[in-house]
């Protein structure tokens, strides 16, 4: 019989963490491929930015699947059968010999990785009070930040030694070994199963999107997080393409945004008991608008340099680190008896932002970074507004 882990114990977050990062490893680790992708395939960058958008779709709509079944079924059973997706989808990238062919495969690939963070979130949920939430929802994410620290790096120093197949056949190992350590070491977390009727379904649905804080919460941090993903999308062509980062450099740039997000979330872990919600999360939003101002500014007055690309992503990401677990403690307090379904939707929320931040940016990026800095700025300043908003219905809910 398996061993299985403790609840809290950190070993378990740790694992749950590992399962978050197949989001950012399938993003990230092939961020220095993209122009390559460009010369292999004979496409231009739109089409190659649609391998990028088609997988951010498969992973926000699948979430809206993969919550009530996870109500239903467990978290388990329903992680496990992402990863063999994921498994399966990362082979087939590795064997696309057209953008078509890859945008297609990306697109399952995002399908199987949704799971990892929407269900690591609601098993964190079902295993932690609401008091200590926000501080554990902090550390699994300050874990997982290790995740876009290595991919690019790892990334880049594979294309110097081996073809851009090699970084899926390495995502389809990571999923397996993923899926073996769920198996034997990851306990059910589910309380209750909830039923699966398609009335049930839509009726847990139509309460989350009702309830004004579930609402604005997962609006404010998806509008936050699409600022971030803008980023993503666009970077490897802004620093490799326009700066002329050499590609095994491109990680080790990449990584001062992740240390942003990583020292953001350590803020909370270290200091969300002397804090108030409502200071967290505006004081992070507040710093999300000044790095995207920053970055207009930077660019308005043609002040290139890799540094003031990253120093202000770093800024915003740090941003993204301190209000995103207050805003997913907020959205999902109220709603024990059905995490899955919550998680799910504030999933497909914030990914369905990114997908749209990635396509504005996709769409009108030149090279330059000004269409960057402008769509963190309008991420930033509306992401603000919501906080605030939800700063004063927590006011009025001091019990919940």
């Amino acid at each position: 019989m398996p061993q299985f882990l403790k609840k809290e114990s950190p070993q378990l977050l740790f694992l749950l963490a590992a399962f978050v990062a197949l989001g950012p490893l399938s993003t990230d680790m092939y961020l220095p491929a993209l122009p390559t992708l460009v010369a292999v395939m004979a496409a231009d960058i739109t089409q190659v930015q649609l391998t990028l958008s088609l997988y951010l779709a498969g992973f926000s709509l699948f979430h809206l699947v993969c919550g009530p079944l996870s109500d239903r079924f467990g978290r388990k059973p329903i992680l496990a059968g992402g990863m063999l997706i994921f498994f399966v989808a990362s082979l087939g990238c590795s064997l696309a010999t057209t953008v078509t062919e890859l945008s297609a495969w990306r697109f399952l690939q995002g399908v199987g990785a949704c799971v990892g963070p929407t269900l690591a979130r609601a098993m964190v949920r079902d295993m932690y009070q609401p008091l200590k939430l926000p501080k554990a929802l902090a550390t699994m994410n300050a874990i997982m930040a290790l995740a876009p620290v290595i991919a690019p790096i790892l990334g880049g120093f594979m294309l110097l030694f081996w073809p851009w197949p090699s970084i899926f056949f390495f995502l389809a190992f990571y999923a397996l070994l993923a899926l073996l350590m769920l198996v034997f070491k990851v306990p059910e977390s589910l309380k209750k199963a909830q039923s699966l009727k398609p009335a049930n379904i839509l009726a847990n649905y139509w309460l989350l999107i009702k309830n004004t804080r579930f609402r604005t919460a997962i609006l404010a941090a998806s509008f936050l997080y699409a600022g971030a993903f803008a980023f993503v999308s666009g970077s490897s062509f802004i620093l490799i393409e326009f700066m002329q980062v050499p590609k095994d450099q491109f990680g080790y740039w990449f990584a001062f945004i992740v240390a942003g997000y990583f020292l953001g979330n350590m803020f909370t872990i270290r200091y969300s008991h002397r804090f108030a919600v409502q200071q967290l999360m505006l004081t992070g939003a507040l710093l999300g608008l000044l790095a995207g101002v920053v970055m207009v500014v930077l660019s308005w007055l043609q002040i290139y340099h890799p540094l003031t690309i990253v120093l202000p992503i770093a800024l915003y990401t740090g941003a993204v680190g301190i209000t995103l677990p207050q805003a997913t403690a907020a959205a999902l307090v109220p709603f024990p008896h059905m995490a899955g379904t919550a998680s799910a939707l504030m999933g497909f929320a914030q990914m369905g932002a990114a997908s749209l931040a990635a396509a504005i940016v996709g769409l009108s990026l030149t090279g330059e970074p000004m269409p960057l800095a402008l769509t963190l700025t309008g991420c930033g300043c509306l992401s603000w507004v919501l906080f605030y908003r939800l700063s004063r219905i927590l006011l009025a809910e001091p019990n919940r």
